[in-house]
């Protein structure tokens, strides 16, 4: 038996409503997109404004200018060997592929110059100046970077040198990776949206309790209550 008719109807009408916003929140009403789609889009614009380390990366790379370096990258089939030795070909550097090894000599400062420039590039969604440039697609391009880059901080490693290693990571980790995960997606300032920013915090907050104080006052009406 429902003890409180009253109190149960309010909390089922609340339990009902919350579902009803729920279906609203994954229909495509929000500029074709579900609520969780445009959220996630939106504060990925706003993080990308300050993922953006290239320039400071750069800063700590232009040190290396003029040293030379030889390192070998093992490459996962023949053709990523290939299309590894067009970027370190667009580094100035001197190529010999063997099957899947890709054998690099040059200077260091230069090769850190074209991968930052690319990655720079597609940080700044430029992919096709990146595709023009290669010949294949500029995502892929960034991936086999980003392998180039790890093979080259193990080879320095190996070698102890350890600054070099610190570098090749730092470029990997503070240039390439943030140019791949936001590629297309355009950075916008947090204070452009506080206002969306904070609305959408305050609601995530309420539509919680909702359900919280939905469930609440179902029990209660139909007679169960929490007591001490």
């Amino acid at each position: 038996m429902i003890a409180n008719k009253k109190e149960f109807g309010f909390g089922l009408a609340l339990f009902v409503a919350f579902w009803v916003v729920f279906v609203i929140m994954l229909s495509p009403v929000f500029e074709g997109k579900n609520l969780l789609d445009y959220m996630d889009n939106l504060y990925n614009t706003i993080s990308k404004k300050s993922s953006y380390y290239i320039p400071d990366v750069k800063k700590k790379a232009d040190a290396f200018r003029g040293q030379q370096i030889e390192f070998v990258v093992k490459a996962k089939d023949a053709d990523q060997a290939g299309r590894m030795s067009k970027l370190f070909q667009a580094s100035q550097a001197t190529v010999t592929v063997e099957d899947k090894n890709v054998k690099v000599g040059g200077d260091i400062g230069m090769i850190f110059d074209n991968v930052l420039a690319d990655a720079d590039a597609m940080f700044k969604n430029d992919g096709p100046a990146i595709k023009s440039k290669y010949g294949y697609e500029e995502k892929q391009v960034l991936y086999d970077w980003w392998n180039a880059m790890k093979a080259a901080e193990a080879s320095m490693a190996k070698q102890e040198k350890f600054k070099e290693s610190t570098t090749f990571n730092r470029v990997m980790t503070k240039a390439i990776e943030p140019a791949y995960n936001y590629y297309g997606i355009r950075a916008t300032d947090i204070k452009e949206k506080i206002w969306m920013v904070i609305i959408s915090l305050a609601g995530y907050v309420i539509y919680t309790m909702w359900y919280g104080f939905a469930i609440l006052f179902m029990f209660e009406g139909w007679g169960m209550r929490l007591e001490h």
